[in-house]
């Protein structure tokens, strides 16, 4: 289950991760997923999709970390070497330091990368609050989350329904995912379109 805060600080991009089973379950006009509660008046929307990871945004992120990170210690070896001139040996110390610094950076971005490279996409069922909340499971079993969807649309409109069904948990980083529907905008600051 995943919650979309509005300005969230960038999380590491890692793939999503199987948690383990939870119950998903209808109970006195609320939805159940795991411990967390979803009053069924305040369910936006139910849908399925498949989870893609942002594979092109991650490369080019990549690319944006690596060259300034590179820019960065180049500034400050040329900085460094300015100041050999007046004392060699911290000189020499301050360079090392940066570029053992670049090394651990590049490392760290390259592992970024190679996981959300090597992510594999998953179907997922999502329940869309009134609000920014949003929880996501999975399954095994594609068909079992479309009949969810049914079900939860069916308990929505019928106050007395109840069931539980056992889903997979799964969390994800929003930020490194398409999560959703794509829309393209025209105007306005800070809109991103995609086209499919």
């Amino acid at each position: 289950m995943t919650s979309l805060p509005e300005n969230a600080p960038p999380l590491p991009a890692w793939p999503p991760r199987l948690v383990g089973s939870i119950d998903l379950r209808v109970s006195k006009r609320l939805l159940w997923v795991g411990r967390a509660a979803y009053p069924l008046q305040n369910i936006a929307r139910v849908h399925t999709f498949t989870l893609h990871p942002k594979r092109k945004e991650a490369t080019v992120r990549f690319l944006k970390n690596v060259a300034l990170t590179l820019a960065v210690a180049i500034a400050l070896t040329v900085l460094g070497g300015a100041t050999a001139l007046a004392n060699r040996e911290a000189s020499e110390g301050i360079i090392s330091f940066v570029w053992w610094g670049v090394i651990a950076a590049l490392i760290y971005f390259l592992v970024q990368l190679v996981m959300v490279l090597s992510a594999d996409s998953h179907y997922v069922l999502a329940v869309e609050t009134n609000g920014r909340s949003t929880a996501v499971v999975t399954s095994a079993n594609p068909h079992h989350l479309d009949r969810l969807v049914g079900q939860i649309s069916h308990a929505i409109e019928n106050p007395g329904a109840e069931f539980q069904v056992t889903v997979d948990s799964i969390t994800i980083n929003p930020q490194s995912y398409y999560f959703g529907d794509n829309v393209n905008m025209y105007g306005g600051t800070g809109n991103v379109g995609m086209a499919s």
